[in-house]
């Protein structure tokens, strides 16, 4: 009888904290965060799909292509774009953006959710709900609300994870072992660096089964034959030479990021509770020589340190084992308390300690950031535009424009005119904070800048906030909708 209660308990805490994730990454997801360049990248590669031109969009080989699938073939499920009837105004063109958010919101759910069963399967019930309940209500899980590609591969990374740990004492474990491996190579087919995911995975496979390199060749299999589609699809098309020539660039070579140090620094900023907790608990960690957070943690945290471009996103795939290692930390110390009060005392840090953090999320997730960047996307959308006049504009936008409102002349984005001049008279340039910055990139942007008039300024609300301090640091990489600018060149 007292088990059952437990385990009711247990199930009642757990439904509890997938409710607050629901909120924390559901709760007005049209006006935070604001829509990020990358985030019109992965929703116009989405559409490239749906409109049934196939995976690769081009002959640009920077990312695997299963991410925009896997975003087209739910999408595509529910009938979008066409369903949401868009009329151009700023609220229609919100549920644009509005849908794949819920998307990305679901799947952090379903993470939260998962990082409970791997701690249960690790480290017992304790260490479970306080790991979900940090994922789910600290600051930095803002952003699994952007239309990721980092996103998109953790609950695969997680699946295969949990997978691998209940494969040694199933008598389902040789399926177990194959969803692992799936999942992996579908992690690795979404983005690259999730092959540093591959050690640690393959060693709870070999370590945890008896039929130990059976086990690892079965689980090796489709960890690399599902990646090969990419550059078996370059190929075909007669493009290999431009694949190699990407993935050696993107991976190793690309230059505008930032460092290691910045981004470490960018997310001690953003959630000083969990990166000092997580810290501790990875330092606990490398003491008790636990191979599942170092395993998880070290090859990443190499991989970023070795790339030179980093952006602060780029922790998704790592905040998972963070909160976990934060959680074995806390419950383990309070089991050297006296046993009368360690409940008690466990309940009142980790309950602070959430309360802590989730004001500070609250705050962040009520604010509103894209505001203006819709009314800019209506405005360009309702303005009458021949033949002769092309759209210049971040991919935040151009996917709206020519895949949903079917506007002619719009390219990809606007690096175009780095490598080729605009063919019409007229051109309408969305000139949006991305644009600003990319003044250095080439000249080619200043003059077309300094060739066009202002027509419009929308103007977002990120200046009503302290950028400087806690918990409004993170509003500081939510700045695309400061300030827009509609721009004429007649």
């Amino acid at each position: 009888m007292n088990s059952r209660l437990g385990c009711n308990r247990y199930h009642l805490l757990i439904i509890s904290i997938l409710i607050v994730s629901a909120f924390s990454h559901l709760w007005n997801v049209a006006g935070f965060p604001d829509v990020f360049f990358d985030e019109g990248v992965y929703m116009r590669r989405a559409m490239h799909v749906l409109n049934g031109l196939g995976p690769q969009e081009g002959s640009f080989y920077d990312h695997p292509w299963f991410g925009q699938i896997f975003l087209a073939g739910i999408l595509g499920s529910i009938g979008y774009p066409h369903s949401l009837n868009s009329s151009g105004d700023a609220n229609s063109i919100s549920m644009l953006y509005v849908v794949p958010r819920i998307i990305m919101g679901l799947l952090a759910v379903a993470d939260t959710f998962l990082v409970y069963k791997i701690a249960g399967k690790r480290y017992g019930q304790k260490v479970a709900l306080v790991s979900a309940a940090l994922f789910a209500v600290m600051p930095i899980s803002w952003i699994f609300r952007r239309i990721l590609l980092d996103s998109i591969l953790l609950p695969f990374l997680l699946l295969s994870i949990w997978a691998a740990l209940c494969s040694k004492d199933s008598k389902h474990g040789t399926w177990l072992v194959l969803l692992s491996g799936v999942c992996v190579g579908l992690a690795v087919f979404t983005k690259i660096p999730a092959f540093t995911m591959i050690p640690l995975v393959g060693g709870i496979i070999f370590f945890g089964n008896t039929k130990r390199f059976k086990m690892l060749a079965l689980w090796l299999l489709p960890v690399i034959l599902i990646p090969l589609l990419w550059p078996a699809q370059s190929m075909e098309s007669g493009q290999f030479s431009n694949w190699v020539h990407d993935v050696f660039y993107f991976q190793t070579h690309r230059v505008g990021g930032s460092d290691l140090n910045f981004i470490t620094k960018s997310f001690m900023q953003m959630d000083p509770a969990l990166f000092w907790l997580a810290a501790a608990g990875i330092g606990f960690a490398v003491i008790r020589r636990d191979y599942l957070i170092l395993g998880w943690f070290v090859p990443f945290l190499v991989f970023l340190y070795a790339i030179s471009y980093n952006q602060y996103f780029y922790w998704i795939p790592v905040i998972p084992v963070m909160c976990i290692a934060a959680a074995v930390l806390i419950v383990r110390l309070f089991e050297k308390i006296p046993r009368k009060k360690i409940q008690v005392g466990t309940i009142i840090f980790v309950l602070g300690v959430c309360a802590f953090g989730m004001v500070g999320l609250v705050k962040l997730i009520t604010t509103d950031m894209t505001s203006a960047e819709y009314a800019a996307a209506s405005f360009v959308v309702n303005q009458p535009i021949d033949n002769d006049t092309s759209i210049l504009a971040s991919s935040t936008y151009t996917w709206i424009f020519s895949d949903v409102f079917h506007k002619k002349n719009v390219p990809s984005d606007y690096s175009q005119l780095l490598s080729e001049p605009v063919n019409t008279t007229k051109v309408v340039l969305v000139a949006d904070p991305h644009f600003i910055v990319d003044f250095k990139r080439g000249k080619q942007f200043a003059d077309m800048y300094n060739s066009t008039q202002l027509v419009a300024t929308f103007d977002g609300d990120i200046s009503r906030y302290d950028t400087d301090h806690y918990p409004y640091r993170s509003l500081y990489s939510t700045i695309e909708g400061k300030y827009i600018e509609i721009r004429v060149k007649n």
